[in-house]
């Protein structure tokens, strides 16, 4: 009979997810079918300064509907689907007045409404309403805009990052394309979230990252629907200026990683903000998407953020030899540690249910 993957509440009891929740189809569709239920990143307002329509091309793997983002008067999330015969409407992110398909030359208002369409004049009952493209629940706070098909609540998270970072000025992060990057790895999603979750392994996998964090004073914090974990830095390292409004007054803080279920990586340092989007591609195949908005570029470079480059690249190392060593007949659950995975813990507690 197989395991039923139950996680105990008791960390100090608890066995870690089975294996097969990294290497079972029928478990990641399941798992990746219940995404439509979240709320995902889609982008900061700067992203929409120089293009005022911008596709949201990771929606589509999260939650399998094409979206983008258009900006008149007000930031829209709309379908990125024709509704004539089903062409995408903008392949690229530009500036415009309309958007108008490139197939048959049906345009849409920035508000999705439908204006015109070639060729059309002797259709009866048309335009009605299923010609204007749909429009997809849409969430701002302070410049980063979330969306999502059929979200549930998110509450929790904004007051988490509003009592905790509410302080810093993110509305005014400016985009910067040259900190884009994008990876495709061979492990599943859930491992590499699960690498994020604890900085268990930073001494052993980042010596760098090591020399500017003190390590004992590393911490994790569990809220509904996330984690968030707070780097310290050690003496004369890069961190932030705390006002006397910060809960962390006082504090040497070198970084904030917020994770908000279930891709959503939130990374903020002295020099502005780096997000992370995970998008599972496949059981064992996952794509990863940074994007940096920075605050004070004179910071850039320094501290716990200042070589992301070499971070990602010793993290994928990591999760692709996991997820050999998790398809491995012998390996089935772990046990976790109690003082340095509750993250994890966390995590799996959410998925298992």
């Amino acid at each position: 009979m197989p395991d039923s993957g139950v996680i105990d509440p008791d960390i100090k009891k608890a066995r870690t997810l089975p294996s097969r929740y990294y290497t079972n189809e029928e478990v990641f569709s399941e798992i990746v079918g219940g995404f439509a239920d979240c709320w995902h990143f889609a982008a900061h307002e700067s992203q929409l300064g120089k293009h005022n329509v911008l596709p949201l091309e990771h929606m589509e793997s999260l939650v399998g509907e094409p979206m983008l983002l258009a900006h008149d008067n007000a930031v829209r999330c709309l379908s990125n689907v024709c509704t004539h015969r089903g062409m995408l409407v903008a392949t690229e992110a530009c500036n415009a007045s309309t958007l108008r398909c490139g197939y048959h030359g049906r345009t849409f208002g920035l508000d999705g409404c439908f204006r015109n369409m070639p060729e059309f004049d002797e259709v009866e009952d048309f335009p009605s309403p299923s010609d204007n493209l749909a429009a997809f629940a849409l969430k701002r706070w302070k410049g980063l805009l979330f969306a999502g098909t059929k979200p549930n609540r998110f509450e929790d998270c904004l007051e988490e990052l509003e009592s905790r970072i509410g302080w810093m000025p993110i509305e005014s992060f400016q985009h910067d394309p040259s900190r884009h990057r994008s990876y495709d790895i061979d492990a599943n999603w859930a491992l590499y979230v699960d690498n994020y979750l604890e900085g268990f392994h930073i001494p052993y996998v980042h010596g760098d990252l090591h020399e500017e964090l003190d390590y004992d004073s590393y911490r994790t914090e569990l809220f509904e629907g996330g984690v968030l974990q707070i780097g310290i830095a050690r003496s004369n390292e890069s961190c932030f200026e705390l006002p006397d409004s910060s809960p962390d007054h006082g504090q040497r803080i070198a970084a904030y990683y917020y994770w908000l279920y279930p891709g959503v990586m939130l990374n903020f340092y002295p020099w502005g903000l780096s997000v992370n989007i995970i998008t599972p591609l496949s059981v064992d195949r996952t794509r990863i998407v940074y994007h940096g908005f920075v605050w004070d570029s004179s910071k850039l470079g320094m501290g716990a953020g200042g070589d992301l480059d070499k971070v990602e690249g010793e993290d994928q190392g990591i999760v692709e030899a996991t997820q050999r060593g998790v398809a491995a007949g012998v390996y089935d659950r772990g046990r976790y540690s109690p003082t340095k995975e509750t993250g994890v813990h966390h995590f799996h507690r959410i998925l298992a249910s």
